[in-house]
């Protein structure tokens, strides 16, 4: 979510960044921003000017980590307030990044990529006794079920260690072979051939997760944020 009182800065920034695959929402007001907040509307991240009308950007910053649902998500600042005290309070108040104007669209889109990629890494993928999640995708390595946003998955014993192990190691690349030696049985013989279909049947079944199992041709999968 883009929040910035200049109309025409919101429309560059979400026209650049949809170009790049994120979805993007705007708001020319604190105010307003919130409204799209109090329907539920889910964000991954907020692009705030502070100098507005009404509720500043620092202002709206702080009610967002004061906020249970919204305390975790990253925030970068892109404003014209350039000194160092001002991007002190901007980290004071829970910024992951602050950006000063005028910017290079390469620039935010890079720190855009950075910060998401880092609260990836923190918070999305988790380790806890049994559990193995990454967003809406869990699996569970005791009862041995998948759901997506609690809906229960059908995987086979393959499909399911397959699928639990990349997303288990996220962004590391396995090999045919190293598939083969980890999932299957030792007393069972198959061919490189059977990790393809495995995985082509498996990815059929993951949703909107589908395009996070990578194949990287010439070496093997893994499974990337999407």
């Amino acid at each position: 979510m883009i929040v910035d009182d200049e109309q025409d800065l919101c429309e560059i920034l979400k026209f650049n960044l949809e170009a790049e695959g994120y979805d993007v929402i705007t708001a020319n007001s604190a105010e307003e921003a919130m409204k799209h907040i109090t329907k539920g509307i889910n964000v991954d991240m907020f692009i705030l000017d502070v100098m507005m009308e009404g509720i500043s950007g620092f202002q709206m910053a702080a009610k967002l980590r004061s906020n249970s649902k919204t305390a975790h998500i990253p925030i970068i600042f892109c404003t014209a307030k350039d000194s160092e005290n001002d991007m002190l309070t901007g980290f004071g108040v829970g910024s992951d990044d602050y950006i000063t104007k005028p910017f290079r669209l390469s620039e935010v889109k890079a720190r855009v990529k950075a910060v998401l990629r880092r609260y990836n890494n923190n918070n999305n993928t988790t380790q806890e006794a049994n559990i193995i999640r990454y967003k809406g995708l869990v699996f569970d390595t005791e009862s041995k079920k998948c759901t997506i946003d609690g809906n229960i998955v059908e995987l086979t014993k393959i499909e399911f260690e397959l699928l639990a192990l990349l997303v288990e190691n996220k962004n590391k690349v396995f090999t045919r072979k190293q598939l083969l030696e980890i999932v299957w049985p030792n007393d069972i013989v198959v061919l490189d051939r059977s990790v393809d279909v495995k995985i082509a049947r498996a990815r059929k079944k993951m949703g909107a997760y589908a395009n996070c199992i990578r194949t990287k041709f010439g070496y093997g999968y893994s499974f990337e944020a999407n």
